[in-house]
């Protein structure tokens, strides 16, 4: 085996490891803070208020690890962000983190491949997106179904670096594409923290109604194209 392709597999190894390990180590911690948080959004409050400028550097530090770790699930932040920081600075903080977290991802793929993807994701879960790399009016689409509420966005940002999906452009899809879902959930969370629970319970049901319908549309498009492929090749 050529020398520099061995050192090449074993720092790209090394690289897949120390990020499981990070996963792992982060992870189970920030999990077990998201649930007590969930549970006691006023603890959250509180817990930023005293802290400063330094308790909002760790909510965005919390939102950022929450997309990178795909296992965490994200809706919790965006609803305490908005409690914690109201609808529209929660808005802002939340998707700038997010944003960031996608754009590591994005790099982290690039250079690693499969590798790094199937930390998280099975091979059968790629396949069902796996017409985004070459349909039509790809980078449309993609924005399209991103902004979908209810489809899962964080299968959707490990797969974007395994297409040819230019950086600036996927800087601007997940960024605009999250921002639907992350309003609603601020919204939301900030009628909670200004105890207009009828108003809460209002958003909340219509972001499970409009993620409901998203996640069939989602599932609907999934399905169409995966029928597709084997008419293509039944053709030939």
């Amino acid at each position: 085996m050529d020398k520099e392709l061995k050192r090449k597999r074993i720092i790209a190894g090394a690289g897949i490891f120390l990020f499981i390990a990070l996963t792992v180590a982060v992870g189970i911690p920030v999990g077990k803070m998201l649930v007590r948080y969930a549970s006691e959004p006023q603890v959250f409050r509180d817990w930023i208020d005293s802290h400063g400028v330094w308790g909002v550097l760790a909510y965005l530090g919390m939102t950022f690890l929450q997309v990178v770790i795909a296992v965490i699930p994200g809706e919790p932040l965006e609803i305490l962000g908005g409690y914690a920081f109201g609808a529209f600075k929660g808005t802002i903080l939340c998707t700038a983190a997010q944003a960031a977290g996608s754009l590591l991802i994005f790099a982290l793929v690039r250079k690693y491949g499969m590798k790094v993807v199937h930390v998280f994701f099975s091979e059968e879960k790629l396949k069902k997106v796996r017409f985004l790399k070459s349909t039509p009016k790809r980078d449309v689409l993609f924005l399209i179904i991103f902004s979908l509420p209810g489809v899962p966005k964080d299968l959707l940002c490990y797969f974007a670096g395994l297409t040819d999906i230019k950086l600036p452009v996927w800087a601007l899809i997940c960024t605009l594409g999250r921002l639907p879902s992350v309003i609603t959930s601020a919204v939301g969370g900030n009628a909670l923290g200004e105890k207009s629970y009828v108003f809460a319970v209002v958003v909340f049901g219509a972001t499970m109604l409009l993620s409901a319908a998203g996640l069939l549309i989602y599932n609907a498009v999934v399905k169409k194209h995966g029928e597709k492929k084997p008419k293509e090749q039944s053709k030939e």
